[in-house]
């Protein structure tokens, strides 16, 4: 597995050369979001589509 350093860079290099600061913090974010997502997936968890359907109704009332 690659090093958080490696993996910065990557994204660094796979960006347009005129990206803005706020481009390449908002990939950043993205990728860590994404990493997140799938250890909590790994570790199970997560919850079902139901469990979520009930919090968004829930959010909207």
């Amino acid at each position: 597995m690659s090093t958080a350093k490696d993996q910065i860079k990557q994204i660094l290099e796979n960006q347009p050369d005129d990206s803005s600061y706020d481009e390449i913090l908002k990939e950043l974010a993205f990728k860590r979001m994404i990493d997140r997502g799938l250890e909590d997936a790994d570790i199970g968890n997560t919850i079902s589509n139901e469990e979520m359907e009930h919090k968004i109704k829930s959010w909207q009332k």
